[in-house]
This record gives C-alpha cells, sequence and structure tokens, in this order.
C-alpha cells in the first residue's frame, strides 16, 4: 500500500475538523450550557454523541475488532460517499468497480466527478483478477468489490480478493452487506493483515434495521480518523444510537433465529420458483434474495405489480438480461409471490 499521505487528497490531508461541543466536554453528567440546547425536552434536547462512543465499543466487542478500527454512518452510503471525497480528486482519480454490482459506488462516484473503470465479471459472476488489476492506472485510487454481490447474490472467491488487495497499492473496499447469509466468509477476522482493506457492513439486512440507516466501516485506524475527521458532526441521531444499542443487548438470538428462518426460505424459495415453466435459471445465491431468469422478465414483472407484489427488474444490468431479484420474505409473502407467478400465463 501505497502511504496514506499519497493517497489522500492534499486539501484532506490539510484539513482541521469542525471541533463541536461534546469533542471539548466528553462526560454524561453536569450543567450544560455549551452547545446552545434547549434545557427541556430531555433527552432529546441533547446533541448525540458524535464519535458514538458507547455504540462503537458494543459493536466492536461483537464484532471482535477494536473501536478504532470502526466508523459508523448513516447507512453504508455515507463511508461509501466519504472514501470518495477522502481519497479520490475531482475530475482527476478514478476507481475501478465490478460489473454488475451495487449501484450507489457509480452514483457516488458520479456526485464527487469521479470516473469509474467497470470491469465485467465472469459468466459465473466471480472477479477476473488479471482485467481488475489491469484496469488500474496511475490515477486510481480505489477497489469497489461487493460480496455478496448485488444483485447476482453470490460471494466473490476470497482467494481472489486477496489477490486484488495485495495486488494494488490503494484502497480496496469490500462491501459485506449480506454477509451475515454468507457465514464464515467475511474478511474481518482478517483485518490486521490488509493496511488498505476497508470493510462495509450493515445493520439494514440481516439485523431488520434498515429504517435506522446504521452501516460499518472497518479499517486500519489511520484510514477511520480521516472518514471520522471530514463527516457531519452528527451524523448518527440519538434515537438511532438508543436503539442501536438496544437491540445488540436483546436481540442477538433473535437475529440469529432471523437468518436461520430466511435461509431456509431461500432454499425453499429456490425450489417453488424451479417448478415454473417459465424460470429458466436461478443463480446460486450467498445473500437474502435470489436472482432468477425467464425469458419474458418484464411481463412477469408487471404481473407481480398488478398483484401488489413488488420485486425488481434487473434485465437491464449487465450479464442479467432476462432476471428478475426476489428478496427472500416471510412464509406467508413467499407463498403469496409463488401462488402469484402459477398465476402467469
Amino acid at each position: 500500500m501505497k502511504p496514506l499521505q499519497q493517497l489522500l487528497r492534499p486539501n484532506i490531508l490539510a484539513l482541521k475538523p469542525y471541533s463541536s461541543a461534546r469533542d471539548e466536554y466528553t462526560g454524561e453528567e453536569g450543567v450544560f450550557l455549551d452547545a446552545n440546547e434547549n434545557p427541556y425536552n430531555a433527552p432529546y434536547n441533547r446533541y448525540p454523541d458524535p464519535h458514538q462512543r458507547r455504540l462503537k465499543r458494543r459493536i466492536a466487542a461483537f464484532k471482535g475488532c477494536e473501536s478504532d478500527q470502526l466508523f459508523l454512518g448513516n447507512g453504508s452510503d455515507e463511508p461509501i460517499d466519504l472514501l470518495f471525497r477522502a481519497f479520490c480528486r475531482p475530475g482527476t482519480d478514478n476507481v475501478v468497480a465490478i460489473d454488475p454490482t451495487y449501484g450507489m459506488y457509480q452514483v457516488a462516484a458520479a456526485t464527487n466527478d469521479i470516473k469509474v473503470q467497470q470491469v465485467l465479471l465472469t459468466k459465473d459472476f466471480q472477479l477476473d483478477v488479471e482485467a481488475v488489476l489491469a484496469a488500474v492506472d496511475k490515477q486510481t485510487k480505489i477497489i469497489w468489490l461487493c460480496s455478496p454481490n448485488n444483485p447476482t447474490g453470490n460471494c466473490l472467491r476470497n482467494e481472489d480478493i486477496e489477490r486484488v488487495i495485495t495486488g494494488f497499492e490503494g484502497l480496496v473496499v469490500v462491501d459485506e452487506a449480506y454477509i451475515d447469509f454468507a457465514p464464515g466468509r467475511s474478511l474481518l477476522p482478517r483485518l490486521q493483515e490488509f493496511p488498505n482493506l476497508v470493510i462495509l457492513q450493515t445493520f439494514s439486512k440481516a439485523w431488520g434495521m434498515a429504517g435506522l440507516r446504521l452501516g460499518m466501516a472497518f479499517a486500519q485506524p489511520a484510514i477511520i480518523e480521516v472518514l471520522s475527521r471530514i463527516k457531519y458532526p452528527y451524523n448518527l441521531n440519538v434515537l438511532t444510537q438508543q436503539k442501536a444499542m438496544d437491540l445488540l443487548e436483546q436481540n442477538q438470538q433473535e437475529v440469529a433465529q432471523w437468518i436461520e428462518l430466511l435461509l431456509a426460505e431461500r432454499s425453499a424459495l429456490a425450489q417453488e420458483l424451479q417448478k415454473l415453466p417459465f424460470v429458466s435459471l436461478i443463480h446460486p445465491s450467498d445473500a437474502n434474495f435470489l436472482l432468477i431468469r425467464t425469458p419474458n422478465a418484464k411481463a412477469v414483472y408487471q404481473h407481480l405489480i398488478n398483484q401488489k407484489i413488488i420485486i425488481r427488474d434487473r434485465s437491464s444490468v449487465s450479464l442479467c438480461a432476462g432476471c428478475l431479484r426476489i428478496t427472500v420474505g416471510s412464509p406467508e409473502e413467499n407463498k403469496q409471490l409463488i401462488q402469484a407467478l402459477q398465476a402467469y400465463k
């Protein structure tokens, strides 16, 4: 990996971060007259901890890392955007990303005026490592990988990811939003081995907290410190922080049960979909969704819309012609889906 000073934008390297009232005093008790807050309507009248100290300690203990290796954002979209803003000079630098993959990398790149060099996956939706590394040039700052990938649903091979990490001098971001449905595949236990690795995870999927918007980035402390310096001071509100603490304390066993149920439902749903004459292929999935192929994707999609069942038409995505992405729902929702598809003519 290049020295961090060579990867960062010069203005970010020189940036003096905003210092909030809660940066200057971190105690939890006292008469607070420092932040121009309303003294009434406690506890919502107080600004939240800008560094999320208690929540970070709890998550770090659960994830088996140190608090200074963890950044918490408003969904994973916030660290995605911050990585572009910190490391990529608009109109000059570029990034490499696989194709197809999660669309927000492209949106964040366009917002920050950063070119994306896309590299097609293989026909079985795996990395073409040589092509990924060949797409790198002197202005490439980040390589974006998603595993399990969206919309394909499969994990990229860890040995291929490792070859990309060790073969590139910039940052490699591995988005593991769906990793809870692919146990044992996370790179998080190996974070210390790779100084240029950034791992994204989220509470939106397996933890059922999409509405709270809580994403995580794991990296070496120097990278986390950069993200923390340029984020908005109070990026996570007090409700999100408290609810996440409550769920981490009370719901771990329930989350494990949700994952087990969703994996069973994913298997059962695949079996039922396979029986439908117009489903030609069900791609293997390590996530909480299935990508199916059909010669009538748009018609099937519209049929389900008419039944008020909403899925995603991915037919316009690279390598996904004729493909529909179906989230694994509850047993009752999956039953409604299959019944609606059985009525398709």
